[in-house]
């Protein structure tokens, strides 16, 4: 075999099944020697059969491309030939080369033999961080041109292309790397130990440059920050002119110069400040101008929080050139999350020198060697990994219980996002870290001299969500089952091995801790079974499978729950007694040092889980609701418990009460009033009643573009049964998809229905033209399913909550958002329920005053998707009927931008919108 050549080969065909009558409708191969491409050969084959329908929509190639060409028997004997003694390359081996060797058998050739590496794996392996790995993503993303995916010429060009480019990207990894990669590389699904050891082979004894090493884990070399004297800075407050140098197509909004010189004056003199800043507002901008002007002037720095991550990620990489141009100077913005974002590198390193326990933990490994050579922050959130290797990641993310020590300190990637922090201008951090922060001993806030608090109304739900405690079955018996007895093969019987050996704990203690588990373990199921009869007996009148309560309404007796937690802690407290002794000794070998690690993992997860346990069903705090939920088919596998505060505002206030007044407090939304409750929002976040409520508007003919349908004929909700309901939006989701050609949003207020809607038109093949990624269903997170649905022409997305805020997606990418019920919480959702019932006591309409106002911010969130800039064009398609029939209708009009709204008949919508498009 010539290790030189690679032939690169891609295939259409009829269909998945060579062994169902699926054919080659066409076969590309391009030939590797030396690095160079040095052919490309192309053949239509016949399958002698029809290509189906959208088979030919996909690959463009159709009966007639076919009709003239020969079967595969024609060119077998050539397709043997430029395989033979080469290394076969595909993205997806295991479609392409077992079809291609049915084929080759079928036409009487002998089955080729040899390695096979598979360019899906290998940049799975290289591009950890990519959004996604299909051919036409990942090449867009390393800018390889590829002209016209699923056509096999082009396919197979691209993906020559792509793996020269890999191979050009192991050799830039360090002799160190390489070598670990190289050890681990047997055991991955293709033959790219070959390539690794060709690579390695190639580098060693040569020394790279730019990286540090930690216990042989080679990093990149990080820069730190130094912000110098800024005290000659003159602040930049030419709002217009300056934006209009920065934005070649700068749009001139008033009230964004207006919100500018109003966060200016905020900032300057301590004030505290609520603004609602409508959408298109430059309302990101419009606060991080002022931002670096005032720390630029004061020396002082400014902390902005925004609810999501993936927002903070926003801010750093998309808006701070912007700041640095407007401003003139460089301005240092610093990004900090919460410690389990961040790697614990002592941690990884001792999993490094164990044996792998799956192909997801190996791979998972080796893509986090890449990463350390290119990652300057350490977010884990920064890698694309399989559902097997997030486990992993699990293990490895810092955690309070384990504290670097000095040598690990200084490379530790929290402790250098701290120190970045404490010479950032600009610190951005999310809701949930900054709440944190009473509890830390990080001083963040000291050089603070103002909060910023971005989508300042998600900091309700991240107060909420701070202080959740869950109790869940299966992640439970997970741990359980990791832990073992001494009757199994797992982690408890490698401690006991390795304490013989190294003589850190006794037989009584081994005995009394194996004891101890199996007696908690007992209560643990007994506890179960017990809540799971009581649920089922609950629900045993209804046809929910799914189903959920208050705990309240379950009679138990804390006996069990309590014997439980007294053993639990029992065990905790002597396994960290054992751990105690083996620290103190020295020789240890890697093996027992890794186990000693794993057991210390399982028993800080244990002890998170015991307090959680405490508070939920020992120990219950006021103002809290703990409410249960299971699937009745499946219990007590399906068995969850939660709880949640009822009162968020003194959560919030330990951040703001020591600040107020001392320092400017700025919370901005683009969601911060109803019109039947201004302060619904600001009242929960402890905002005083003498602070205003500041609201900037866009243009007057900023929302031009937009229309709104209310869809007359729909049943109605409350009228029919959810499945003639679900019927209904399939077709009018169809309709409407059909008629805008797709780009749409469709937006429920349930799981199952979203669900039971995408399975009714998957089962019509209506949109099989079009993409459909379903919240829940696709694969991938809320980011990453946005970012495909970008991506394609035709495509449509479906999703839920998440999904009605917080998404950016600007011009024509966006057509129109359909809201499929008006976004009320179910009266059953437990924590609503409780929270209503708190509302009556105290003599108050709850659906007046807390159901109505939260519904109405969720549609005008859901609105907020649409219309980005005064270009966008969109349609806001409202499929509920209870927006016109129902008095608190008007309330949710009332809140939308004055937009023309027709209420008309589902097919005068599609008549209308296909004048609309031609119009415009």
């Amino acid at each position: 075999m010539n290790k030189d050549k690679y032939v690169v080969v891609d295939i259409e065909t009829t269909g998945h099944s060579p062994a169902k009558g699926d054919r080659i409708i066409q076969l590309a191969i391009v030939t590797i020697e030396n690095g160079i491409i040095l052919d490309t050969y192309m053949e239509f084959i016949n399958p002698g059969r029809k290509i189906p329908m959208f088979i030919q929509d996909l690959t463009g190639i159709s009966d007639e491309d076919v009709a003239h060409a020969k079967p595969f028997e024609a060119y077998a004997e050539i397709v043997s030939e430029k395989l033979r003694d080469a290394i076969f390359v595909a993205h997806n081996t295991n479609f392409d080369l077992p079809f291609l060797q049915k084929e080759l058998q079928r036409s009487g050739q002998p089955k080729w033999q040899g390695l096979a590496m598979d360019t899906v794996e290998l940049s799975r392996l290289l591009y950890p961080t990519a959004i996604s790995f299909k051919l036409q993503d990942i090449t867009a993303d390393l800018g390889i041109p590829l002209g016209n995916a699923h056509r096999a010429d082009d396919d197979a060009y691209a993906t020559a292309e792509l793996f020269l480019r890999s191979k050009e990207e192991l050799q830039k990894l360090p002799y160190e790397t390489l070598a670990m990669l190289h050890k681990r590389s047997f055991l991955l699904k293709s033959d790219l130990s070959r390539l690794l050891y060709e690579v390695t082979a190639s580098k060693r004894g040569s020394h790279a440059s730019g990286f540090d090493q930690f216990k042989g884990v080679q990093l990149k070399t990080r820069k730190f920050t130094d912000v110098g004297n800024r005290l000659d800075f003159t602040p930049q407050t030419d709002w217009n002119g300056r934006l209009g140098n920065v934005f070649p197509n700068f749009e001139r909004r008033e009230s964004q110069f207006e919100m500018m010189s109003a966060i200016q004056e905020a900032l300057g003199k301590r004030d505290e400040m609520v603004i609602e800043a409508s959408t298109g507002m430059g309302k990101t901008i419009g606060y991080l101008l002022p931002a670096a002007n005032h720390a630029l002037t004061t020396g002082k720095q400014v902390l902005v929080s925004t609810y999501t991550t993936h927002l903070q990620d926003q801010l750093i990489w998309n808006e701070s050139e912007i700041v640095e141009k407007f401003i003139g100077e460089k301005v240092h913005i610093s990004l900090i999350k919460g410690l389990s974002h961040y790697l614990d590198l002592s941690r990884f390193t001792e999993i490094l020198h164990g044996e792998d326990e799956s192909y997801d933990e190996t791979f998972t490994i080796m893509q986090i060697l890449i990463w350390l050579t290119r990652t300057t922050t350490g977010d884990l959130n920064e890698l694309n990994v399989s559902s097997g290797g997030q486990l992993l990641l699990d293990k490895i993310r810092r955690t309070h219980s384990r504290r670097p020590d000095r040598e690990e300190k200084a490379y530790d990637f929290y402790e250098y996002a701290l120190e970045q922090a404490k010479n950032a201008d600009i610190i951005v951090t999310n809701h949930a870290f900054l709440l944190n922060q009473v509890h830390s001993s990080n001083p963040l806030l000291e050089n603070v001299d103002a909060i910023i608090w971005d989508e300042a109304h998600q900091a309700v739900q991240a107060a909420v969500s701070q202080y959740e405690k869950t109790f869940v079955y299966t992640h439970w018996k997970y741990i359980f089952g990791q832990i073992g007895t001494s009757e199994e093969r797992q982690l408890y019987s490698k401690l006991r091995t390795a304490a013989e050996i190294s003589d850190f704990a006794s037989l009584t203690e081994l005995a009394k801790l194996d004891a101890l588990f199996i007696g908690f373990t007992d209560y643990f199921d007994r506890i179960c079974s017990m809540l799971s009869m009581e649920f089922a007996e609950k629900f045993k009148s209804r046809r929910h499978k799914k189903n959920a309560l208050l705990l309240d309404e379950i009679p138990y007796q804390t006996k069990d729950f309590s014997e439980f937690l007294r053993l639990l802690n029992e065990w905790i407290d002597l396994s960290q007694t054992i751990l105690q002794k083996a620290e103190y000794v020295s020789e240890k070998t890697i093996e027992d040092q890794l186990t000693v690690a794993d057991w210390r993992y399982w028993t800080q997860e244990l002890m998170v889980k015991a307090v959680e346990f405490s508070e939920i069903f020992v120990y219950p705090v006021k103002d809290e609701v703990s409410w249960i939920e299971g699937d009745l088919r499946s219990l007590p596998n399906s068995l969850s418990l939660y709880k949640r505060p009822f009162n968020v505002t003194s959560i919030i206030e330990r951040v703001t009460l020591p600040v107020r007044g001392k320092k400017a407090v700025i919370w901005l939304s683009g969601t911060m009033t109803v019109p039947s409750n201004e302060r619904f929002i600001v009242s929960q976040l402890g905002v005083p009643d003498s602070v205003p409520i500041t609201k900037y508007e866009p243009p007057k003919d900023f929302y031009q573009g937009a229309r709104v349908f209310i869809i007359e004929d729909m049943p109605d909700i409350q009228q029919v049964s959810q499945n003639d309901y679900i019927e209904a939006v399939a077709d009018a989701v169809i309709r409407t998809v059909l008629v805008t050609e797709g780009r749409c949003f469709v937006l429920f207020t349930s799981h199952e229905m979203l669900r039971k809607t995408v399975d009714l038109i998957q089962d019509t093949q209506l949109l099989d033209d079009y993409m459909l990624f379903a919240q829940g269903i696709s694969s991938g997170s809320r980011m990453r399913l946005l970012k495909s649905f970008q991506r394609f022409q035709k495509s449509v997305l479906f999703g839920t909550n998440s999904f009605w805020e917080g998404v950016d997606v600007p011009g024509d990418a966006l057509r129109a958002v359909v809201v499929v019920r008006l976004p009320f919480t179910s009266p059953d959702e437990p924590v609503f329920k409780a929270k209503s019932d708190l509302i009556s006591k105290k003599g108050i309409n709850p659906f007046l005053h807390y159901a109505l106002p939260e519904a109405v911010l969720r549609l005008r969130q859901g609105f907020g998707r649409l219309i980005r800039s005064k270009e966008d064009h969109g349609l806001f398609i409202v499929l509920d009927r209870r927006i016109e029939t129902k008095s608190y209708g008007q309330e949710f009009l009332a809140a939308l931008p004055e937009v023309g709204v027709s209420k008309v008949s589902l097919e005068k919508m599609v008549t209308d919108i296909e004048h609309w498009y031609n119009k415009h």
